[in-house]
């Protein structure tokens, strides 16, 4: 079978060999309430109210929402309105911890004997898809059609993220004990698990724990990104074509991170819902690189301060990786369900853009030999119809464009405006 293009990246794995290890608790925690896809949550708590971990503390009764609670025991000290990185604004709850990490009495070992209350219990843990793109867990493992293979994503293709490469070598028997519970649950016959090469001891490690489990088999990818696009990931291990505008269920695969997976199994053998994150801490302004558990809303510069980081040489603040990740307003930002990592970089040398030379590299490092340049085109003419005609919806903003561009074109970034205003254009038409 044939490979999708891409481009070979220094992966700068610098941190592969640390275990992750706790966080201090902070000095407070700000939980948004829009933390997933779908309809924020509201809060459901009082200023003054003491809560507990794991205390639920926003909810919403739309079906396509994942619930928040809190990640320390403490003090309710603010309910505000809170701006996100994409510019919207949702509600936030503040809490000053006590200090005891007292969990909720209230929690209890999920139990189910059927799928709809395996969906219900998913949908009260508040798990969403750790990856990134925040897609709440009990949406995802709710296909309405037949499913034929569950893959597990654990490529990790973006420079220096290891936090899903420690969660695989910390807790693969968790791992698998999630895998074995979804294709149960949802009676599919076999999983994939995609992992990059350039991850051997992980690899061995669910190598062999997973030997003994001839439905579960582990399928090692070249570190060429972006492996870890669903599609990408897909076509390479199933050989099927996610088409425009539907989705690997549509296709018999649910994809799942697999950070997501080790979570999953946890809430359902402890019943603790998603409270803490795992995150890669790294960049050239880190004096300690290192990988953490971190309460989710922990302010980022808790996080940096414990890492040692250079505040003077700051200049970026990326959450996530550099090719996809999003660049953090300020320091106070808090630690979200889907970040996976914290980069804190200093100025690098700007290159100056130029013209298009036509060289045609653009076209050759898209996975889906789009033609980024002509895109760009169409989007400065504002030319709806012309984006649409070229694909732009199959673009997954992964910047393989941009960054062989010897021109040092923003084409990426070009194509998620281009996104926007077709967007807008569709809704204003309606």
């Amino acid at each position: 079978m044939r490979r999708l293009h891409g481009v070979r990246l220094p992966h700068a794995k610098q941190t592969s060999d640390m275990a992750f290890v706790p966080l201090p608790l902070p000095q407070k925690v700000v939980l948004p309430m829009a933390m997933h896809m779908g309809v924020p949550c509201t809060p459901t708590v009082k200023l003054k109210q003491q809560v507990t971990v794991g205390e639920c503390i926003g909810t919403s009764d739309a079906p396509f929402s994942a619930d928040i609670h809190a990640s320390v025991s403490g003090t309710v000290t603010a309910l505000t309105d809170y701006r996100m990185m994409n510019g919207t604004v949702c509600k936030a709850v503040e809490i000053t911890p006590d200090g005891e990490q007292t969990p909720c009495a209230d929690l209890t070992v999920p139990t189910y004997t059927n799928r709809t209350e395996f969906l219900a219990a998913l949908r009260r843990s508040g798990g969403v898809g750790m990856g990134g793109a925040g897609l709440p867990t009990h949406i995802k493992l709710d296909p309405k059609s037949k499913i034929d293979y569950l893959l597990i994503n654990a490529a990790e293709c973006e420079p220096y993220i290891t936090a899903d490469d420690r969660t695989m070598q910390e807790k693969p028997l968790t791992i698998l004990k999630g895998i074995r519970r979804i294709m149960e649950v949802l009676e599919i016959p076999e999983c994939f698990i995609g992992v990059e090469e350039n991850k051997p001891d992980a690899m061995k490690i669910l190598r062999d724990a997973a030997e003994k489990d001839p439905q579960i088999t582990l399928a090692p990818l070249p570190p060429i990104y972006p492996q870890g696009a669903e599609k990408v990931l897909i076509y390479h291990i199933t050989g099927r074509v996610v088409e425009e505008g539907k989705l690997p269920a549509d296709h018999g695969v649910i994809v799942m991170n697999v950070s997501s997976i080790a979570f999953l199994e946890e809430y359902f053998t402890t019943g603790m819902p998603m409270v803490m994150r795992g995150l890669t801490v790294d960049g050239d302004c880190i004096g300690k690189r290192c990988s953490l558990t971190v309460p989710v809303g922990t302010p980022v510069r808790e996080v940096l301060q414990y890492a040692e980081c250079d505040f003077e040489k700051l200049d970026r603040l990326i959450s996530g990786g550099p090719m996809m990740g999003q660049c953090l307003p300020d320091a106070d930002y808090p630690v979200t369900k889907t970040m996976n990592a914290i980069l804190a970089l200093s100025a690098k040398q700007q290159r100056r853009t130029t013209a298009c030379i036509r060289c045609g590299r653009c076209i050759s490092a898209c996975p889906h030999r789009l033609m980024p340049t002509e895109l760009e085109k169409a989007y400065q003419r504002r030319d709806a119809a012309r984006l649409d005609e070229l694909k732009l919806q199959l673009c997954m903003l992964c910047g393989c464009c941009s960054y062989v561009c010897p021109a040092n074109r923003p084409l990426a970034e070009s194509n998620s405006l281009a996104k926007l205003f077709v967007r807008q254009q569709k809704e204003a038409a309606k």
